[in-house]
């Protein structure tokens, strides 16, 4: 479950990108933010991963406060979050199968569970033909859906996604739809945001509209 109780985010310049947001996310949902550039979405998004903190009010993910938890607890959190946002933030000094294995490298997992966990996330985002490029040959939509691959590689309980199909072409964006439904149908909560509502009618979500960082609807 993600919470937010009166939330408000306030920059350092004095911009507010978000003003007394409540809002509660159940576990099992699909939500779906949108709103126009500027409202507030990505900012939402990253309160609720733990990347930003809020100015004012509470944001709990499965009871847990994030104000009040140590980079540590942090840390542990997001073992169980699976994290796309727009700034990659991929590795150029590792391959495709290398980004894919990082969150499992760093969890511990056997080579030879890396191994099939990366190809069955690569498989998913039909990137597994590609496994040993390296990041420069990738094409922008190449490298959103390694995002993507990466990720789900741990299997998260919550997936959180920040334009996960701005990139792709209609038919890859319809094919990472179905797979975030498809995580859902097994219990995973979901947690995106989109400037374009089309196309998520299938996706059985609850949506949320933004305007200047406000809940309008």
């Amino acid at each position: 479950m993600i919470t937010f109780s009166s939330v408000s985010k306030r920059y350092a310049n004095g911009y507010e990108a978000l003003k007394g947001i409540s809002l509660t996310i159940e576990n099992g949902e699909i939500v779906v933010v949108t709103g126009h550039s500027g409202a507030g979405k990505s900012t939402l998004l990253r309160l609720a991963a733990g990347i930003e903190f809020a100015s004012t009010g509470n944001v709990l993910v499965n009871n847990q406060n994030l104000a009040q938890l140590k980079e540590t607890g942090i840390s542990v959190l997001r073992q169980n979050l699976g994290l796309v946002f727009q700034d990659h933030k991929l590795l150029f000094d590792r391959n495709v199968f290398g980004n894919a294995a990082l969150p499992l490298e760093i969890a511990g997992f056997t080579r030879i569970e890396i191994g099939k966990r990366v190809r069955a996330a690569l498989d998913k985002v039909g990137l597994l033909n590609r496994e040993k490029a390296d990041l420069v040959s990738l094409s922008g939509g190449e490298q959103q859906r390694l995002c993507i691959a990466r990720a789900i590689v741990n299997r998260p309980s919550i997936l959180i996604a920040d334009e996960p199909t701005g990139n792709l072409d209609q038919a890859y964006a319809a094919t990472i739809l179905d797979l975030f439904r498809s995580f859902n149908q097994v219990g995973v909560t979901i947690l995106l945001s989109t400037h374009d509502g089309s196309g998520l009618e299938h996706l059985k979500c609850r949506r949320v509209e933004l305007e200047h960082g406000v809940i309008v609807r």
